[in-house]
């Protein structure tokens, strides 16, 4: 759900080490080869536009994922509002899918038990070296744990950016801390580790392509997944 959130991400919100101090706007979308979102396989080849805006480390970010080859992918829009400020930031992400407690998948409908929408907080700090990022859903269609019972589903993650060979790479490990059928998980469980590199393809003097290939592991669910995708921006 969000490359914004960290793809990833994901997806993914964009995560700066200083307040903007100018309004600032982005619009960009991503096409990717498979749509893994923190271990889980959630569709085939789609597109996923962003649109944000941010101000003085606050920032509103919509972003989506629709399916390009099946008609059964997930259908996915999501809200963002979070606040950065040096290396700490906190948010709250309103996600809808087409796939939830509401078999017509209406996004205006918000009743406490048939609803597609989640809502999750997060909260995480970025060090230069490494980053940190906790996840945890309030409200909305969570899933449940062993006893039938509410999850509060929560996820968490460590990410190392580093370079290498002219090429920028990060490697991110992520957890789930206990059960909760929204990420198929019995109990504690590591659900994603990943390996994506970045590389930006210079096409003119004022135009460029990022492309990423991302390595995915679920040792969960012991599936594996290898992702290409490319981002436009104008």
């Amino acid at each position: 759900m969000k490359k914004i959130l960290l793809l990833a991400i994901g997806a993914f919100m964009s995560i700066p080490t200083i307040a903007q101090d100018e309004l600032e706007t982005t619009v960009a979308a991503d096409v990717v080869s498979q749509y893994i979102w923190r271990g889980q396989d959630l569709g085939h080849v789609s597109l996923q536009p962003t649109l944000g805006i941010g101000y003085k480390g606050l920032s509103l970010t919509a972003w989506g994922s629709v399916g390009l080859t099946d008609s059964q992918d997930t259908k996915e829009f999501d809200l963002t509002l979070g606040y950065t400020v040096g290396g700490f930031n906190i948010g709250i992400t309103d996600y809808w899918t087409n796939c939830g407690s509401d078999p017509a998948a209406r996004y205006f409908k918000y009743d406490a038990h048939s609803t597609n929408h989640v809502f999750e907080g997060n909260i995480g700090y970025d060090f230069g070296v490494a980053s940190i990022q906790w996840f945890t859903n309030f409200a909305g269609n969570d899933g449940v744990n062993n006893d039938g019972e509410r999850a509060y589903s929560s996820y968490f993650e460590a990410s190392v950016p580093f370079k290498l060979a002219t090429v920028d790479w990060t490697a991110t490990a992520g957890a789930v801390p206990y059960a909760t059928d929204f990420y198929g998980t019995t109990g504690f469980a590591v659900t994603n580790l990943s390996l994506q590199a970045m590389k930006e393809i210079k096409v003119s003097d004022t135009f460029s392509i990022p492309v990423f290939a991302q390595v995915v592991a679920n040792p969960c669910s012991q599936k594996a997944y290898l992702v290409f995708g490319f981002t436009l921006q104008p």
